[in-house]
């Protein structure tokens, strides 16, 4: 192998670290509380970039501290929510959610400032916000909506 063989592996080897760190990595499904939108051991892309545009109802990966979780959005900042009869209410207003597996328990949260409400789909089984509270801007590390494997289940999600 010659010197501009070398420096070509090299800047490709920088190239590949540069994106996992700053733009994208993969991540796997732990456990069930995402069911049956994603599934235990589901290998999806973590788009990092995509923490700058949170939207409601976006799944985003969340670092809790002693582990990182997926979840789906509920409540953007400076928002009031509220589960009533397992209809999902944000600043008094009824609003349409196509999401969710199971009995949301009634519940009325905020969330602050530059802090985001997150749920599981399994709503009967999630460890989230109603849990943990809201979470930082910090605290969510991107937005996944690609599953990578299994091959059978290839493709975006909602």
């Amino acid at each position: 192998m010659n010197k501009k063989e070398v420096i070509g592996y090299i800047i490709l080897l920088i190239l590949v670290i540069l994106l996992r760190t700053y733009v994208f990595s993969l991540i796997r499904v732990n456990g069930t509380s995402m069911y049956d939108t994603l599934k235990n051991n589901d290998i999806m892309i973590l788009n990092k970039l995509g923490k700058n545009d949170i939207n409601r109802f976006d799944i985003v990966v969340v670092d809790i501290g002693t582990e990182k979780v997926i979840k789906r959005v509920i409540g953007l900042p400076d928002e009031d929510i509220e589960y009533k009869e397992n209809v999902l209410y944000i600043n008094g207003k009824e609003i349409k959610n196509n999401y969710g597996n199971g009995n949301t328990k009634d519940f009325v949260d905020y969330c602050p400032s530059g802090s985001y409400f997150v749920m599981g789909d399994n709503r009967e089984n999630s460890l989230d916000s109603r849990v943990f509270s809201c979470v930082t801007k910090k605290q969510i590390l991107g937005k996944t909506h690609i599953i990578l494997f299994p091959f059978n289940r290839i493709g975006k999600v909602d």
